[in-house]
């Protein structure tokens, strides 16, 4: 098992252990929801704020250590091996961020939350650009179209203009930490954009290909 896989795992426990040192610690209903300008707009009970985010990052670990080994093109994987594990390590650190601004807040410490969470987003959409770019056809990682699917030669095309796009988006998202009334907008618009436009891109090159 790659180092960064071990590294992913021992995070995902230790997220468990936090959340059951800092639960008597909490009030029975903590701050789990902030809206787009960073104010709070919604609580959850004790247990789900604090172990929800431990549970989705253990249940991300297990789904993606199994996709290589039941993806049809898993021959194609193994291509980008290193990139994918590394892939699942930033996940877990993001969910593991955003556990962290959560944690903190609860514990009355005061910042703005979409802020916060801007540096997170824009470096996770910067290397999904990376591995977009490295990725090969296979049906879980990357900008999975019909046609992208059908063809490798439309998969690599979108692709490779779909890792520029992706690491643009990031670095406008992380503008985005000046600019206080406008981080969401920053951080999710680029990758909206980008997202639609190469869908209709991969459909193009497709009937080019034709």
């Amino acid at each position: 098992m790659k180092k960064s896989i071990y590294i992913s795992l021992i995070l995902i426990v230790l997220s468990f252990i936090t959340s059951i040192y800092f639960y008597p610690r909490l009030p029975d209903k903590i701050a789990s929801h902030w809206n787009a300008i960073g104010e709070v707009d919604g609580y959850s009970s004790k247990f789900w704020g604090l172990f929800l985010l431990p549970l989705i990052s253990a249940a991300v670990f297990v789904l993606f250590i199994f996709i290589p080994k039941i993806d049809p093109l898993q021959k194609n994987i193994s291509k980008f091996r290193q990139y994918f594990d590394s892939m699942i390590l930033l996940i877990i650190l993001f969910f593991i961020y955003v556990y962290l601004l959560m944690l903190f807040w609860n514990l009355n410490f005061r910042f703005n939350m979409m802020q916060m969470l801007v540096p997170a987003f824009g470096v996770l959409f910067f290397y999904m650009g990376i591995i977009v770019e490295k990725a090969k056809r296979n049906y879980f990682v990357g900008i999975r179209t019909p046609w992208t699917l059908a063809n490798d030669k439309v998969w690599d095309k979108t692709h490779k203009l779909g890792g520029k796009l992706f690491k643009t988006s990031g670095v406008i998202a992380l503008i985005g930490v000046f600019f206080e009334n406008y981080a969401f907008l920053l951080m999710i618009i680029p990758v909206i954009v980008a997202s639609v436009f190469l869908i209709g891109y991969s459909y193009w090159v497709f009937r080019k290909e034709k």
